[in-house]
């Protein structure tokens, strides 16, 4: 099943999307009709916590009530809300290869460019990417980022006034179900509700900055709406191989990236095994996995202006398309 969270008649209400990704079909309201319990269709997280049984009565609602029109709505006449609003926990990855080693010299090359430095980035432009850290292999590696600015998808991202360096980063993303720690990998496919696409927006001066201090992302990453999910989560048994899905990137209709999720350092089931070791990890967890090669203007060179419009499109979730603005001084 693909799942949203959408805004209909002023209620958030969590809905199955179908008919072709064009309308929205109202799990609580069809569970009223249906006499049946509507408590696990109250948000995405109780339907999260719900797990298998609430899955299944959503089938089953889906079934038989889906050719009843009153209780679906038309995608154009809802708002959509990240279909997660509120994770319980934000973790992003560094999963692909290619973005590990293009994203320093791409940095590297962001500030020859503010200081004028033709040669340093004709240096740059020239210098070979060299060898993969071993600590990339060794383990997932992962920052904990802001749960509360998650942004929804159609919204317009507001470009924090301290930047000027505005990026986008294209990733999937998984969701968790089942509280467990001490989690095998053989045994994680069961703790992932399923997957959803991830634009981790970044102010790339800011963030050069202050990932100079060897502690991690911070206000280069965290702003209102800068975590944005969506359109939805698929189900991990409709997506059946995370691991070959096609990835692009548009901005303004043209194609920046066009790559595929396959060789990430660590799958999902074994970032979860490396997390939960003496750790509890909860459902209703997001977790990035880094952004995919030349996913991001970082890499490829084609940074964002005010009032781009990026679409991110991952095979058989969707497309997640916001604008940005830059906000006056």
């Amino acid at each position: 099943m693909k799942l949203a969270t959408m805004v209909h008649e002023g209620t958030e209400k969590v809905a199955v999307v179908h008919a072709d990704d064009t309308r929205l079909f109202d799990l609580a309201a069809a569970a009223g009709r249906a006499g049946a319990p509507a408590e696990a269709f109250a948000s995405m997280l109780d339907l999260i916590d719900g797990g298998e049984r609430a899955l299944d009565a959503a089938r089953d609602l889906v079934s038989r009530r889906a050719g009843e029109a009153d209780l679906s709505v038309a995608l154009a006449d809802v708002q959509l809300q990240a279909p997660l609003p509120l994770p319980r926990q934000m973790r992003d990855g560094m999963s692909f290869p290619q973005h590990i080693l293009q994203s320093p010299r791409g940095g590297a090359k962001m500030a020859a460019r503010m200081r004028g430095d033709m040669e340093e980035l004709a240096r740059l432009e020239a210098e070979p990417l060299g060898e993969l850290a071993e600590v990339y292999r060794q383990v997932p590696v992962y920052y904990i980022t802001n749960r509360f600015t998650v942004g929804a998808p159609g919204s317009t991202v507001m470009w924090p006034r301290y930047s000027k360096v505005m990026d986008y980063e294209l990733e999937l993303a998984c969701i968790t179900c089942g509280k467990g720690s001490d989690i095998p990998a053989a045994r994680a496919k069961d703790h992932i509700f399923g997957f959803t696409i991830f634009n981790d927006f970044s102010a790339r001066d800011a963030q050069r900055i202050e990932m100079a201090g060897r502690l991690g992302p911070a206000k280069g990453k965290s702003f209102n709406g800068s975590n944005v999910i969506g359109p939805w989560i698929v189900t991990y048994d409709e997506i059946v191989d995370p691991y070959s899905l096609r990835m692009q990137a548009r901005i303004n209709g043209e194609t920046v990236c066009d790559n595929i999720s396959k060789g990430m350092l660590f799958s999902f089931e074994e970032i979860i095994a490396h997390m939960s070791q003496d750790e509890t990890i909860m459902p209703g967890e997001f977790i990035g996995s880094g952004t995919v090669g030349n996913g991001c203007g970082l890499e490829n060179g084609r940074m964002l202006n005010d009032g781009d419009r990026i679409e991110l499109e991952i095979e058989k979730i969707g497309v997640l398309a916001n604008s940005v603005k830059v906000q006056k001084a």
